[in-house]
């Protein structure tokens, strides 16, 4: 335990000698003062690890003292007790951020126990975690080697997100390890499952097949758009679960969560493919053929994204939804300012689309900013800028107006992204595109055991750029990198996050609706 510093302040303390031995039989270090005067000089001349002060004294109250306290020392631990129940003096005392609140007569245990929940809360958690975690590893991993259905891969991803959230707080750096192996054998196991059922999914040819971006928002959206009131449909790009879940306790202040789907994306999982096949309602090369003049392909100039708002409207339409609706893209802080300053105006229609783009932002800043690569380092890293960058967000501020005013909202992005470490080798003529996790191009070369290989873009519905066009994948945490320059190539692009390939945190992405409170 190390010696526990514990200042005592209460104008009877005499009267406290047994507890206060009882507490030095346990260990701790105990100082005491009978008036705040003398309690605020000894915290000044001598560091102490927690305050247990007396609410009622002559002199300095014990409120005036805890406030003094705080003013000077914000982050010390102070416990208060009373005699009284009052429950003015209870909210005074919270308000003042205490770390705990007992009410006299106090016995040794509770004293304890305040010790224990304030100052080895962080230890407890953690043993008990991970002795959670160690219990569950093996059940998990028989789980992950058995043949699963999409909804147990769906359980499966929760439960390694749960984990890995959990684990964050463990100071075993070594348990950290293991669960990061048995994701990356989760994430072995389940591009196989993916290779072994994509192309059935996409032609429909299969019993279980799961939601997919094509598929979602007439499965999902368009039955919730028959209501008076307006729907808010907010995707922010590449969003993976975990993130969702970081930012979720924050949402939870102005919503409650109805339902937490997952989705799966479809292949290749980046924006211009995904993306435009969630608002087209059709997969890439339906969308080439049937709009030519929304698509814009992987040799052609231009922002491969701009006719989104077009797409939607042609799919609303065909399924014979005659609504109002609004689309707005979010670039930069100047139009997420705009749209809170216009969310009056969009109160009338039926549908508003929003889609933010900072996460993807970060995700591609992470690989080519030095500054961010350092405050994004790994994976907890990246989730915890994602939560600064959400909490002081116009997009809190647009989710709290919308709470304020009973709107339905539901949450969602186009694709996640993962952390790469293994390079696969792959050769290609220079028509071939940039992604580091998939590649198409004619005369590719790769090793075939090492990607998951599309020889026919027909199969999975994806344009061909020409006739022996084929589409190549990286699995797990492998990115693509040329022979040329390769050891510069590989350690520059070594643990960024990228997205295009398979992997759970890739394909496997959240679908969130929330009701106001």
């Amino acid at each position: 335990m190390g010696n526990i510093n514990i200042l005592w302040v209460d104008d009877e303390i005499d009267l406290l000698k047994p507890h206060i031995l009882f507490l030095e039989q346990k260990g701790y270090l105990v100082s005491t003062s009978n008036n705040g005067d003398d309690a605020l000089e000894m915290i000044r001349s001598q560091p102490f690890d927690i305050v247990f002060l007396d609410e009622q004294m002559p002199g300095l109250s014990g409120i005036e003292t805890l406030e003094q306290m705080k003013e000077e020392y914000p982050n010390l631990p102070i416990v208060m007790i009373t005699k009284s129940e009052e429950e003015t003096i209870m909210e005074e005392a919270i308000g003042s951020r205490i770390a705990d609140y007992l009410i006299k007569p106090v016995n040794p245990k509770q004293i304890l126990l305040s010790l224990k929940k304030n100052l080895e809360n962080k230890k407890l958690v953690s043993e008990k975690t991970t002795s959670q975690y160690q219990q569950e590893f093996s059940k998990l991993g028989m789980t992950i080697s058995g043949s699963l259905n999409i909804q147990e891969w769906i359980d499966v991803y929760k439960r390694l997100t749960r984990w890995e959230l959990d684990l964050e707080r463990s100071s075993d750096s070594g348990i950290q390890e293991v669960l990061t192996m048995q994701k990356l054998e989760a994430n072995q196991v389940f591009a196989k499952f993916i290779e072994k059922n994509y192309v059935s999914w996409i032609n429909g040819k299969n019993n279980d097949i799961p939601l997919l971006s094509h598929t979602l928002l007439k499965e999902r959206l368009f039955p919730s758009l028959n209501g008076n009131k307006p729907v808010f449909f907010l995707l922010i790009d590449n969003l993976r679960y975990d993130q969702w879940k970081i930012i979720q306790p924050i949402i939870e202040n102005s919503y409650r969560v109805v339902s937490d789907d997952i989705y799966f994306s479809i292949l290749p999982t980046v924006t211009q493919y995904a993306r435009n096949a969630l608002f087209a309602g059709l997969m890439p090369s339906e969308i080439e053929r049937k709009y030519r003049q929304y698509w814009t392909g992987e040799d052609e100039e231009g922002t491969k994204n701009q006719f989104e708002s077009e797409l939607l409207g042609e799919y609303l339409k065909r399924y014979g939804k005659n609504i109002k609706y609004s689309y707005t893209k979010v670039l930069n802080l100047n139009v997420g300012r705009k749209l809170i300053e216009n969310l009056p105006n969009l109160m009338g229609n039926q549908l508003n689309v929003v889609v933010y783009n900072f996460v993807d932002m970060l995700s591609h800043a992470r690989t080519e900013m030095e500054i961010i690569r350092e405050l994004a380092d790994d994976e907890p890293a990246y989730r915890s800028l994602t939560l600064s960058w959400f909490e002081h967000s116009p997009l809190k501020e647009i989710i709290d107006y919308l709470g304020k005013k009973g709107v339905e909202l539901i949450i969602t992005t186009d694709h996640g992204s993962v952390r790469v470490h293994e390079p696969v080798k792959v050769l290609g003529d220079r028509n071939t595109n940039t992604n580091l996790r998939y590649k198409t191009g004619k005369a590719l070369q790769y090793n075939k055991k090492e990607v998951f290989e599309v020889g026919n873009p027909d199969d999975i519905y994806m344009p061909r750029l020409n006739v022996s066009s084929s589409y190549v994948f990286c699995r797990k945490n492998d990115f693509f990198a040329y022979p040329n320059n390769y050891n510069y190539y590989v350690n520059y692009y070594r643990n960024t996050f990228q997205h295009g390939g398979i992997s759970l945190e890739e394909v496997m992405i959240p679908y969130i609706v929330l009701k106001a409170k």
